[in-house]
């Protein structure tokens, strides 16, 4: 006889569900019985809770499917939610499966007890439901994965293990009170109404200054907005996690915009007349154009986000992609170029040196931008790229070039340490056969990247391709929240909270039977890289960086950073400060001297 856990496993596997990340426990271990006998989909074991939920993200951002969590009561319901959080705030479809307490204890504090429904209601609430009966568990995971995917958010079934132990229910039952639905859903084809296509497209048309910004909402986009973008003579930029929608090698593409991106968004944002804002979302409002400085279109598949980050004038509801085809219909080719087109490409060119110059800045041992950048003629044209929270992601941003067709996942709105590794192993489990690389630091290796090292060694010798690059940037220092002191506070540097210990990661890569390679001079990276894309086994690099190199905004006037200079005045840190100072003189500023108080 068959029991409700399954009902589960079989529910799972009809809505296309290859693997489950999680952990084990006494609360969920019917399903895990169920799991075992059925054969799949695949029981992925991370060392915790919140990796599994980082992976069950990581697979929804690289395949584009429902990614699968599971977790028992209690603690390890607990450690799903900042992982669950990940996927809410960057809008990617997660299921978590959550075990609970017989139903007969629920309300008498019993061991291990939380109130799952109340737990779970913010971070996933578009659908949350503990069963209570067994003819409810078909249909309340048919409607958590159909919310999910509708509703592109994580979304939470809790299982009493009484319910999971419980015979399963007869599935061509017809009574009162009994739903019975099937799994399932077929995308919709979304399009705007002809007239709005009609005056967005005599908008862009109008504009002698256009600027496209694009999102995630846009990948599946990349040559409708190229098409595009070469009819208006646009500058396209980025969000953060829109960087690989669009070649960043073309020389209308400024690159990521915002507080972490480049001097040639910055410009473009800051003079356009004209917005179009494609499937982005990106909360850094204050490098937008001013309110009333540009006539804005934007185009989403998510009604909610329309006008939500800047007044648009005609917002589009659709698919990008069509969307942006049905503008092509009514966008003609320009006659000649527009003037705008050559100062994009001007500041886009200028960037490109500018970056280039403070790759190869000196520095103590080793330049961080410059690891990155020595990436860019290494990384493998079939390669996934995983990036964790911090500093790192600044020289991503900036420095890295994406081949076509590589994506690149980081938990971005969250901008939560500890996602890398995560995504990395989601990525590597999709797809075996492809390499992949993530780019940490050493507080996000701290802080969860160490344990989840183990569960790369554990598994890597069952990929086809076993290349799996870790990059980490060692400067022991969390760099980006101390340059936040610094710009944002005024302050010094914190040294008890700044402060990491020294860990000896490629050692550790070695003693789990991986590969450690020690960088500690500029001239053994492009070795060390060769080495690891090369290597039979997973290699973890790890390179002693300089965290005096500053984590600058672009375009920002002496007043917008003066927090620095006197937060690194007041520390002495006047080796962090002559780096400061090269890099405004690069974007054209020559600072004046600090307040007397400070000098």
């Amino acid at each position: 006889m068959s029991t409700v856990a399954d009902v589960v496993v079989e529910r799972l596997t009809a809505w296309g569900v290859d693997r489950v990340f999680g952990y084990s426990g006494d609360g969920i271990d019917p399903v895990l019985g169920a799991l075992r006998r059925a054969g799949k989909p695949a029981f992925v074991q991370a060392r915790h809770e919140e990796a599994a939920a980082f992976m069950a993200v990581g697979h929804a951002k690289y395949t584009g499917g429902v990614g699968v969590c599971l977790s028992t009561q209690g603690p390890g319901a607990v450690h799903l939610l900042n992982g669950l959080y990940d996927a809410r705030l960057d809008s990617q479809p997660v299921v978590a499966i959550v075990g609970q307490q017989v139903s007969s204890v629920l309300g008498s504090a019993y061991q291990q007890e939380i109130d799952l429904v109340r737990l779970f209601g913010d971070v996933c609430a578009q659908f949350v439901q503990a069963a209570s009966t067994p003819e409810q568990v078909p249909m309340l995971l048919d409607r958590a994965f159909r919310a999910a995917v509708a509703t592109r958010s994580p979304t939470c079934v809790i299982l009493p293990h009484d319910v999971q132990a419980a015979d399963a229910p007869d599935p061509h039952a017809q009574e009162h009170g009994v739903l019975v639905t099937t799994p399932g859903l077929r995308p919709a084809r979304v399009l705007p109404r002809d007239e709005d296509l009609r005056e967005a497209a005599a908008l862009l048309t109008a504009g002698e200054r256009v600027a496209i910004m694009v999102g995630q909402g846009a990948y599946g986009a990349a040559p409708e907005i190229r098409e595009l973008a070469e009819r208006l003579g646009a500058g396209v930029t980025a969000s953060l996690l829109g960087k690989p929608v669009l070649d960043e090698n073309l020389p209308y593409h400024t690159g990521v915009m915002g507080h972490l991106g480049t001097t040639a968004s910055d410009r473009l944002l800051r003079d356009c007349d004209t917005l179009l804002l494609i499937g982005t979302n990106d909360p850094w409002t204050e490098f937008y154009p001013r309110p009333g400085q540009a006539r804005a279109v934007q185009i989403d598949i998510d009604g909610r986000r329309l006008g939500g980050r800047y007044p648009v004038e005609v917002p589009l509801l659709g698919d990008a992609a069509e969307t942006v085809r049905k503008l092509l219909d009514l966008v003609p080719s320009p006659v000649a170029e527009k003037p705008w087109a050559g100062r994009v490409r001007e500041w886009t060119a200028r960037w490109n040196a500018i970056a280039e110059s403070r790759a190869q800045a000196a520095a103590d041992p080793v330049n961080p931008q410059l690891v990155v950048r020595s990436l860019n003629p290494r990384l493998p044209a079939d390669a996934r790229v995983a990036v964790d929270v911090g500093s790192v992601v600044y020289w991503y941003a900036r420095h890295l070039r994406l081949p076509a067709g590589v994506p690149a996942h980081l938990s971005s709105t969250l901008a939560s340490m500890g996602c890398g590794l995560p995504y990395g192993l989601a990525a590597k489990l999709a797809a075996p056969d492809r390499p992949v690389v993530v780019l940490t630091g050493d507080g996000a290796m701290q802080m969860s990247g160490l344990a989840e090292l183990v569960t790369v060694a554990a598994r890597w010798r069952d990929w086809t391709d076993p290349r799996f690059v870790i990059c980490v940037l060692d400067n022991r220092d969390l760099a980006e929240v101390t340059w936040e002191q610094r710009e944002t506070e005024g302050e010094p540097r914190f040294a008890d909270s700044q402060d990491l210990p020294d860990v000896p990661y490629a050692k550790y890569a070695e003693l789990l039977g991986l590969r450690g390679i020690r960088v500690v001079s500029a001239d053994r990276l492009g070795d060390a890289w060769d080495t690891a894309l090369a290597a039979d086994r997973p290699t973890v690099i790890q390179v002693a960086v300089d965290p005096s190199i500053p984590l600058l905004p672009p375009g920002r006037t002496y007043e917008q950073i003066k927090g620095m200079y006197e937060g690194l005045a007041a520390e002495g840190a006047s080796r962090a400060e002559t780096h400061l100072r090269r890099e405004r003189a690069d974007e054209g500023f020559d600072d004046p001297g600090l307040p007397p108080a400070h000098r």
